[in-house]
């Protein structure tokens, strides 16, 4: 169940204003950064708010909220310098609802509010605090269903045969040389230290294989069973 995003706090006086625009084109011209720090502007003086300063990213995606600006206004409320971060439109926070949730969140573990001038999200307000708490819901049913449609698949897969976990990133002719050395009769561990006198590295990357290693390699062919010959 979603927790849900009551934010309780005293009279908001001081907010920070968040504005966004996702191409270099849009961010050279201006216009539709210009048009969202004048909403806010105007907003800001309707309802008697300071408004500490406007942060923007000029350039950037929605899709994550991974942006300097954002960094930088999430970090000013955080310490508590504005209490409100307000955008134009909600999509200039993200276009992810799972992250419009995890900002909310955030605001109620920290107590400060948000404000979405285009829609009905408003934490200053009973309604926009039940339009967030909804918002919350279908967050928490996006997580779910996510969850599940993984789930469903890996089962599907498994039921197939297929091998599931890390694929094997080690080149096709060291597991030749594995198989074909073990084949011969030679110990996991000396097959490890031949490798290791040739200076083959690892699937990782490393530079020392143990018998282990080995055993497990040999394990990943299909049809390969292992016999009790000593290591």
């Amino acid at each position: 169940m979603s927790r849900g995003f009551c934010i309780y706090y005293e009279r908001v006086t001081d907010v920070i204003g968040y504005i966004r625009v996702s191409t270099e084109e849009q961010a050279q011209s201006g216009a539709g950064l210009e048009a969202q720090r004048s909403a806010i502007l105007a907003e800001a003086e309707r309802r008697g708010w300071h408004l500490v300063e406007v942060v923007e990213d000029a350039g950037f995606s929605g899709k994550s909220l991974k942006r300097p600006g954002m960094t930088a206004a999430l970090d000013a409320l955080r310490r508590h310098r504005a209490d409100a971060l307000v955008v134009a439109k909600l999509d200039r926070l993200s276009r992810s609802l799972l992250d419009l949730a995890g900002l909310m969140e955030a605001a109620t573990r920290e107590r400060w509010a948000l404000v979405a001038l285009d829609v009905a999200v408003d934490t200053t307000t009973p309604s926009g605090r039940a339009m967030a708490n909804m918002m919350g819901v279908f967050a928490q049913l996006e997580r779910d269903l996510i969850a599940q449609r993984t789930t469903d698949a890996l089962r599907v897969r498994k039921a197939q045969g297929v091998r599931l976990g890390r694929d094997r990133a080690i080149p096709p002719e060291v597991a030749e040389r594995i198989r074909a050395e073990r084949s011969r009769g030679a110990t996991l561990q000396s097959i490890a230290d031949d490798l290791n006198t040739d200076g083959v590295t690892t699937a990782r990357g490393g530079k020392q294989w143990w018998a282990s290693t080995i055993g497990a390699v040999l394990r990943q062919e299909p049809g390969y069973r292992e016999e009790r010959r000593g290591q």
